[in-house]
């Protein structure tokens, strides 16, 4: 049997924030209705995980969706950077951030290399695949480019490459650790 997964990416966080690495802040108040006027398209699923960052606990509730958060599918742990803006780290640490936007092995942030997130993604799916059927999942979007890195076999380097909007559904479709892969899909389109 096919199992299909469907992974979520938080709806959208104050307009005007700065990017920030594992940032866990609140969504904005347009983001909030979107995902509410998305809630009755979601197809049912036999089971459902949320990331445990607020965002995405945030988007499940409004979807809809009461997961217990799942910490194999949370967004990639980034150490020390925890929290503070890309032009901060910038900044003050410009080889680090080449090193990690050339590295997929890099974890000088004292967290997790993009290796390590995709390898925990692509483990969290198998685990998926052995019990088939519909499951939705509200994950943070490292974690979508990690799962579309693992389901077309590609090299880690190709992360970087992917981008994954708010709130919008990737979807997975496979067994016997073959993946198929849509993506992108704005939640509540035709």
């Amino acid at each position: 049997m096919t199992t299909r997964v469907m992974l979520i990416s938080p709806a959208a966080g104050d307009g005007g924030r700065e990017v920030r690495f594992d940032d866990d802040g609140p969504l904005g108040e347009a983001g909030l209705r979107r995902a509410r006027a998305a809630a009755a398209t979601l197809p049912a699923a036999a089971r459902s995980f949320v990331s445990p960052s607020l965002r995405c606990r945030m988007t499940a509730g409004e979807l809809g969706l009461a997961p217990a958060p799942e910490p194999a599918p949370a967004g990639c742990a980034m150490g020390r950077w925890r929290g503070r803006t890309l032009a901060e780290v910038a900044d003050t640490e410009p080889a680090a951030v080449a090193a990690w936007l050339s590295d997929p092995g890099f974890t000088g942030h004292g967290g997790e290399s993009l290796r390590q997130l995709c390898d925990r993604v692509e483990g969290w799916l198998t685990g998926l695949a052995a019990d088939p059927g519909r499951v939705t999942a509200v994950v943070e979007p490292d974690v979508v480019r990690a799962a579309a890195v693992c389901a077309l076999g590609a090299r880690v380097e190709a992360f970087w490459r992917l981008d994954v909007r708010p709130l919008t559904s990737t979807e997975l479709s496979g067994r016997s650790g073959r993946w198929n892969l849509g993506l992108g899909c704005a939640l509540g389109a035709a």
